[in-house]
């Protein structure tokens, strides 16, 4: 039995450490704050804000409960093993190979330390250079990403999209909610291009076709990111496109610009002027969290001009024809499986991304 309780002994304090590096307790603290709001009448006065707690919760108990249920396996595993004897050995054996399964399994989180890697995301995929072939591009990219959220067992929900005249998106912006939903994606944060034969001329020629990806923290309190009122340029539009009645007469649309860095946020999907600025103000935020981490900003005082993301940051080349291949420059990961990479496999260059931060 003394080997076996080595192995436990161990693993415990290994747990003990996991726990206190990614705050369980205090993630702990918030999923109780949140619950005993939830349970009150009057915060469903406010569908919006009370949906995005639920969100929020979701999140965080997706989070939290591996590990303490490991935690609490362990801790039981070792009241059981000091009671035990050894005609239990090999059943106290599989036990223990499994908590260290499961460990090896949870210890990825510990990859996840950057200030915003354990909040939900935002994805702004732009079409660039490329015509049709780019917003088809920036379609497909769309698509990737969703199918990546399913698998990841991660919940979407669409701020923005704007399709092309002919085909594909102009651009569109998606919110995801998980278990360190932006530190999985920041890997993603830059230029994606597309080489195959272009679907969209007579002659089938080869094609280069480029598309923005944009991965941003969503900044759910307004206290994280702190943004003077008085370096804000609101506007108000009447909103194009489809959406119902009040759609094109009314002006809802709400464009916000951020005069200091000059980035600017339009939103104009939402029925309510109030609702597309509470919206815009959101990604608003979670731009500026992006542009101070790239530029290594105590604060937003502090930011200069420029947007994030910018053109030459391309990060990865998707070849379709002559071959494929799926290869991230920075990283050098690549995979000859580039349609399993467009059906959402993207795990492998998150990971040799994380490895490589």
């Amino acid at each position: 039995m003394q080997p076996l309780q080595k192995r436990l002994n161990d693993l415990r304090p290994q747990i003990d450490t996991a726990l206190a590096k990614l705050a369980i307790d205090e993630k702990q603290g918030r999923i109780d704050e949140i619950e005993a709001q939830l349970a009150t009448s009057e915060i469903w006065h406010n569908p919006q804000h009370a949906q995005d707690l639920s969100r929020q919760l979701a999140a965080l108990k997706k989070a939290v409960d591996p590990w303490l249920t490991l935690k609490a396996q362990a801790d039981d595993l070792t009241e059981l093993m000091e009671l035990g004897d050894d005609e239990l050995a090999a059943e106290f054996d599989g036990q223990i190979s499994a908590l260290e399964k499961e460990y090896e399994t949870l210890r990825k989180d510990l990859l996840f330390d950057g200030e915003y890697d354990d909040h939900d995301a935002i994805l702004r995929l732009s079409a660039g250079a490329g015509g049709t072939d780019a917003q088809d591009w920036t379609e497909m990219l769309e698509r990737m990403y969703l199918r990546w959220a399913e698998k990841a067992e991660m919940t979407t929900v669409n701020l923005e999209r704007s399709s092309g005249e002919e085909a594909g998106l102009k651009s569109v912006v998606i919110e995801v909610s998980g278990p360190f939903a932006y530190g999985k994606l920041k890997s993603e944060h830059g230029v994606h291009r597309l080489v195959r034969l272009s679907p969209f001329n007579s002659d089938n020629l080869r094609q280069t076709s480029f598309a923005l990806v944009e991965v941003l923290p969503k900044i759910d309190a307004p206290e994280e990111v702190q943004v003077d009122e008085k370096d804000l340029k609101i506007d108000v539009y009447r909103a194009g496109g489809h959406g119902g009645q009040s759609v094109n007469t009314t002006d809802s649309a709400v464009r916000i610009t951020h005069i200091p860095t000059n980035i600017v946020v339009a939103i104009q999907n939402e029925r309510s002027q109030l609702q597309n600025k509470e919206t815009a103000m959101k990604l608003l935020r979670s731009k500026l969290a992006q542009l101070q981490l790239e530029q290594h900003a105590a604060s937003v005082a502090e930011l200069q001009a420029g947007e994030s993301a910018s053109w030459g940051a391309q990060i990865r080349n998707y070849v379709l024809h002559p071959y494929t291949l799926v290869k991230d420059v920075r990283t050098k990961h690549e995979t000859n499986n580039a349609q399993g990479v467009l059906d959402g496999d993207l795990d492998g260059f998150m990971e040799a991304f994380l490895e490589m931060s």
